[in-house]
């Protein structure tokens, strides 16, 4: 293992983002694998999109993950410095690959990330990381349900946020390929507990949990400080002390959905950031969100 060394950060990160990255590769245009010709190499995963976001809205994002010691790790890394995120924290591994996966626009993703280098992370990967420096420690679901050193790796960053300053933001997050949902259902359940901003899409929180509105979502979920939950293109919820406020969803032709919810944290978590009301964050959620859902990749272009 060694570490990145390629960035030395100037200040202490706004926020830091736990998780794993993959190559993506997808068609140029929105057009089927299985017929499509021309292919682009992008980099995709969830935290570190959310770190993109942040960093496109002005924000110093810090990114901590494992990547292979070859030329796709590399390649995840650099591309992910290029668009302003702070890699310094991630680990190269001589042991293990970097993990990739395929979005096949109109059908969904194929993933290739069992035995990847983000699988094998530890709770002894953060004792460099000063989370509790941070204002946001940003996780998903789905590091949980990478491997049983993954999901102790997310028990250490719930118990360090919970004895720091640090507020914990919780992405959902759930993917079906990964784990079962008899697992999946109160683990996720009970990390969001624990969080202080939470967000879940209505449809998922649905099918972890039986609950089929807003309201049900908050009656199970009343721990999180913030509790935003996400309509699809109906539009998103936050609830919160004061009660709860909804904006809707941007109109847009849809090119390809998946990346959308990364974009749309982001912007909700540069919103609760800069002190926006809770119409502003939600709409600027929105904003994001737009600008992925009518692309094949997952982050915007750097000049956005």
């Amino acid at each position: 293992m060694v570490d990145s060394g390629d960035v030395q950060p100037n200040k202490q990160p706004e926020i830091i983002a736990i998780g794993e990255t993959m190559v993506l590769i997808t068609p140029t245009v929105a057009e089927p694998l299985e017929t499509a010709e021309l292919f682009r190499l992008e980099t995709g995963g969830a935290e570190s999109n959310v770190a993109v976001h942040l960093s496109a809205l002005g924000h110093n994002a810090a990114w901590v993950s494992h990547l292979g010691a070859d030329a796709f790790g590399r390649r995840v890394e650099r591309q992910l410095r290029e668009r302003g995120v702070d890699t310094s924290l991630v680990q190269f591994s001589t042991d293990a690959p970097t993990g990739f996966y395929f979005k096949d626009p109109g059908t969904g993703v194929i993933y290739y990330r069992a035995g990847s280098a983000a699988s094998a992370m530890t709770p002894a990967d953060l004792s460099d990381v000063p989370l509790e420096r941070a204002a946001i420690t940003h996780i998903s679901g789905i590091t949980s349900a990478l491997s049983a050193t993954c999901a102790d790796l997310i028990e250490s960053v719930l118990d360090r946020a919970e004895q720091s300053d640090t507020t914990l933001s919780f992405d959902v997050n759930y993917r079906a390929g990964l784990w079962p949902i008899e697992e999946a259902a109160p683990t996720l359940l009970a990390i969001a507990q624990r969080a202080n901003i939470v967000l879940v899409g209505l449809d998922e929180a649905e099918v972890l949990w039986g609950t089929t509105t807003p309201d049900e979502v908050r009656a199970l979920l009343g721990n999180p400080t913030f509790l935003v939950i996400k309509d699809g293109d109906v539009g998103a919820t936050e609830f919160n002390a004061d009660g709860h406020v909804f904006v809707p969803a941007h109109t847009v032709d849809v090119v390809e959905a998946v990346g959308a919810g990364d974009a749309f944290a982001a912007g909700y978590l540069s919103g609760y950031l800069t002190d926006l009301t809770p119409e502003q964050r939600l709409s600027l959620g929105h904003d994001r969100a737009a600008l992925v859902l009518q692309s094949t990749t997952d982050l915007p272009h750097p000049t956005h």
